[in-house]
Parts: C-alpha cells; structure tokens; sequence
C-alpha cells in the first residue's frame, strides 16, 4: 500500500476529518433542509430552531459522509491499490484530501469514532427538533450503508443515493411541523431525487469511470455506457426543473414571478446546461463541472427564499 506522503500533527490533523467528511460538499447541503423547512413553513422559524437545526444539520452530514467511508474503507484500500494515489480533481469532493483513512492519514478507529461522535450530536439535535428527526436519520444512514455495500452488485444503487440525499429535506420541514402535508413532501422528494440522480450521483460515477472499471463497481456509467447515463442524467434534471416550479407554486409564500423566473434560471444554468453540454460532448470534465454546479443549487434557491421573506 502507498504510505502517506504528509505528516499531520496537532491542530492540522482536524483537517483530515473534515476531509474525511467531506465538509465544503458537506457545507452545502445544509442548505437543503433549511430550503424544505422554508418552503413549507413559510416563514422564518423562531431562532431557537434555527441554531438548533444548523447545528444538528452540519452534524447530520459530517456523521454521513464520513459514514461512506467507514462503509467503503476495504473498498477504498483495494481502489488505492489497483489505482495507485487518489488524483486531487477538480471536484467538491476532492477540494481536500481523499479517503484519509484509506490512504493511512486516519486510522479506522479514528474514523469510526469520528462518525459517531457527530451521529450523537446529530440525534440530540433531531431529538430536541421533533423525534421523527431521529427516524429520519437512522433511515438515511441505513440508506448510505445499503448504497455503499451494493457498489459490486447493482448499478440500480444509484435509487438508494436518491433517498440518502432527499431524507435531509424531509427532516427540515419536520423539523418546523410535526404535521406536514404528505402531498407536499412527495413532491419535494421527487423533485430532489431527480436533482440528485442528475445532478450529483451520476455524474459523479462518471468522472469515477475508469476508477469503476478497474474495481469491476456497478454504477450507471460503467454498466449501461455513458450515453445512457447522459440520456439519464438529462432527462432527470430537466424532470426536476419541472418539478421545481410546481414545489414553488405549492409553498404558502407568494412568489412574484420574477422570483418564479429567477428559479427556474437557477436550475436551467446550474445543471440542465451543464448536463446538455455533457450530453453534447461527451467529455468526462463536464461531468465534473455538472457535479460542481448542481452542487450549489440548493444554496441559491434557498437564497432565493431568504431574499423573499425579508422583503414581506
């Protein structure tokens, strides 16, 4: 196995559970469940909730990512080996170092401990919100298990990633209303499920391809051919740019039609032209730049939001 390069001591070894939960990609989907809370609520939430959530929400996604690769750590070591050293791209995942503890920097009980400390965080902040919260977590963690360990099995694993990421989103508006409208939350699953499976997973498998390759991973690239999963990730992300209007519409806060337009121009420029330009080229760096912006869709949309509200 290929030692570790770089010595991390101190204080600068916490960048290495960062990187291990991958917290600049982390970071961002904070916005998701702050943007589901919003949209069903309303209104601003009492600030007690809000410190509350923000805290149990960067909780919740420092425990899940860093749930992947306590998952996926035998996976990681025999990439690390068939691959050589994990190549520093271009992607939010990659912004730090890749799998550390796979590459020997953090040790699996680090790692292990690591994921749980947060989970507790994570569940005493859910607790504290609205118990289903909790139900909510334990499912996605379920979910990210089940994903990691089908990675040999079924490229069909990429439906599981879509429940992984939608189940933040449910959780914020549970968070504000113990009784959501179940109509509602179907939408907004649908809506970011479809954003997730175009937006982040597969692209995301492709520019992995070769990697997968070699690994013999099931993924939609690897085994259905990059046509297909352009034909996918485009039809999925311009099903959820429909879907996005009709979440919009069915939110309580009365959106002008220039907030209208500005959605929708956020969700055509931030993934529905990137995948069309993948489907277009079929070259493996956009799939990169269609990962990186879709990434930050759910951030602008809830800036969107936040812009309405303060002006009511």
């Amino acid at each position: 196995m290929t030692q570790p390069i770089c010595t991390y001591n101190g204080l600068t070894k916490i960048k290495l559970f960062w990187a291990l939960s991958r917290t600049p990609h982390g970071l961002l989907d904070m916005a998701t469940p702050a943007l589901g809370a919003l949209l069903w609520l309303g209104r601003f939430p009492s600030f007690e909730v809000i410190l509350i959530g923000l805290i149990t929400t960067f909780a919740g996604y420092t425990a899940v990512y860093a749930l992947n690769d306590v998952i996926d750590y035998r996976v990681d070591k025999e990439k690390l080996k068939l691959c050589g050293n994990f190549d520093i791209e271009c992607d939010l995942d990659a912004a730090t170092v890749r799998h550390p503890m796979a590459q020997g920097y953090l040790s699996f009980k680090e790692g292990l401990l690591w994921t749980v400390g947060w989970s507790i965080v994570a569940i005493w902040g859910a607790y504290y919100l609205n118990p289903i919260c909790i139900l909510i977590f334990v499912i996605g963690c379920s979910l990210e298990t089940v994903y990691c360990l089908l990675l040999k099995v079924t490229h069909l694993r990429t439906l599981v990633s879509g429940g992984v990421k939608t189940a933040g989103a449910i959780a914020g508006v549970f968070a504000v209303d113990p009784s959501p409208s179940p109509i509602f939350l179907s939408i907004l699953f649908l809506w970011l499920f479809l954003w997730e499976i175009g937006g982040q997973n597969v692209p995301n498998d492709w520019s992995d391809i070769e990697e997968d390759r070699r690994l013999n991973a099931k993924t939609i690239p690897v085994r259905l051919g990059t046509h297909s999963a352009n034909a996918i990730i485009l039809g999925s992300l311009t099903a959820s740019l429909i879907l996005s209007i009709v979440v919009f519409y069915s939110s309580p806060i009365p959106f002008e039609f220039p907030f209208l337009i500005a959605a929708v121009a956020i969700g055509f420029f931030f993934f529905v032209l990137p995948a069309w330009m993948l489907y277009q080229s079929k070259k493996p760096q956009y799939a990169m730049v269609l990962f990186n912006m879709a990434s930050c869709y759910p951030l602008a949309l809830l800036l969107i939001v936040v812009v309405k509200l303060l002006k009511r």
